[in-house]
């Protein structure tokens, strides 16, 4: 059988994911994800209203031009999980594609939300939900399989396509956490049996996001004891503290709701995204929150919180907020800007559970909303954070349960991807024989 991979997106930069296996006449997709940085830099733009040939020019999404030279059919359309970068084009581009949307339940519901607000196209492709473990028939000689791996969003998998020729493995994204705060571990013993079994693993494509990194990336558990420190620390303090991190990221939104309430604060979610991710996953049943929790999105139901907080007094809550990169529209940077009613008085304190996107414009908007909120007298408590990828000893694991005969790095620059060259190089790999550095828009065929 054929087996032809096409590196759509995602090869050159981190954000707007996207590649397509060939087994056969039966094409899968891995991920349609956006590149946000593209969108920020313009002032105002609505990806929603806008037509995707337009999204491509900018570089905001993949473009899928190089499909066309793929010879079969796409039989699904499989995000690995509900970040932007890996979902944020499906409602651009799925509809060119007869086939189903295939994702585990969160992230079902997230590109359900994706689609729902799309105004240009009308997406109207079946929506299928697979569970970690379960499988499913790609044609007559292929099989999807879902295998559970823990990352910085709940729900997330590798997904795998098992082929006569062996098994192709898409590991984006995902950090080795065998004590995460919600869900289950990361299943590295089915990780295992996929190398050892039938004709092991053809090909692994690979997250390389902290391959450049020493070491291994700790446990989300390692993060809420950071966190708890953080916060224990201030609980005598009696003047404003606001927490941001991930909306997306709900292991931690959830360990911020209840340390507040352990240091005797009303926690309260504001923003769009934060009432957006929490509020799908609380309504899915992923995770349960305090019946009385508030979660705000609009701009004058947030700010009617903001006039309660300071009237009821800023020492009684903790306003979990959106706007952890210094996005210009996002929470904390109207309240470092002074446009909310939220008055952030002289040492009082902003807990940043994320660190910085290592990307040019994400560096420059958080430095500036840094700055707007320390010349208020704000007193920051920066990287209360773990990552949610892999660094190079965890990568090195990965290769040795796989085993795999072809390894494509992905989600970096290439400089990004040197780290994990250095790293498959001394095991075996060599540069153009079976570790293909490639870029957007190329195939590469392996069999």
């Amino acid at each position: 059988m054929e087996i032809e991979i096409a590196t759509i997106g995602g090869y050159e930069e981190v954000g707007r994911q996207m590649t397509a296996v060939r087994a056969g006449d039966d094409i899968v997709v891995f991920d349609m994800g956006l590149n946000l940085s593209k969108v920020l830099i313009h002032d105002n733009v609505q990806t929603e209203r806008m037509h995707s040939l337009d999204l491509i020019d900018m570089g905001a999404i993949p473009d899928d031009r190089v499909m066309s030279d793929l010879e079969g059919d796409v039989k699904a359309i499989v995000p690995t999980h509900g970040h932007l970068d890996h979902i944020g084009a499906i409602s651009k581009l799925a509809h060119r594609y007869d086939a189903p949307i295939v994702a585990s339940p969160f992230t079902l519901e997230l590109v359900k939300e994706e689609i729902q607000d799309e105004d240009k196209f009308e997406v109207g492709n079946d929506l299928v939900e697979m569970d970690a473990g379960e499988t499913m028939s790609i044609g007559d000689k292929n099989e999807l399989e879902f295998v559970n791996v823990t990352h910085s969003i709940i729900d997330a998998i590798n997904p795998v396509l098992h082929t006569p020729e062996g098994a192709i493995v898409y590991g984006l994204d995902k950090r080795m956490d065998h004590t995460p705060v919600i869900g289950d571990p990361i299943d590295m013993k089915r990780f295992r049996e996929i190398g050892r079994e039938d004709n092991g693993v053809l090909c692994y494509i690979e997250d390389c996001t902290n391959a450049n990194k020493k070491g291994r990336t700790p446990s989300e558990s390692v993060a809420r004891s950071h966190l708890r420190d953080v916060m224990r620390s201030l609980e005598d303090y009696d003047g404003g503290i606001v927490a941001t991190t991930f909306s997306s990221h709900i292991a931690r939104v959830t360990s911020l709701v209840e340390f507040a309430e352990e240091i005797g604060r009303e926690p309260v979610l504001l923003g769009r995204s934060m009432e957006k991710y929490s509020g799908t996953a609380e309504r899915i049943g992923a995770v349960e929150f305090p019946d009385d929790l508030g979660m705000y999105g609009h701009r004058q139901s947030v700010d009617r919180a903001f006039e309660r907080i300071m009237n009821e007094g800023k020492e009684n809550f903790l306003p979990v907020v959106t706007g952890h990169q210094g996005e210009p529209r996002a929470m904390l940077t109207r309240m470092g800007r002074g446009e909310t009613p939220y008055q952030i008085d002289d040492g009082d304190k902003v807990i940043f559970s994320a660190r910085v996107i290592p990307e040019p414009t994400n560096e420059g908007q958080r430095y500036q909303s840094e700055k707007l909120l320390g010349m208020q007298g704000a007193r920051i408590y920066d990287d209360v954070h773990v990552s949610g990828h892999l660094r190079k000893e965890g990568h090195y694991e990965m290769l040795d349960a796989l085993q795999p005969q072809h390894v494509i790095p992905a989600h970096q620059d290439m400089a990004g991807f040197s780290g994990y060259v250095d790293l498959a190089s001394s095991e075996g790999y060599k540069l153009g024989r079976d570790l293909h550095v490639t870029s957007n828009g190329n195939t590469i065929q392996l069999v």
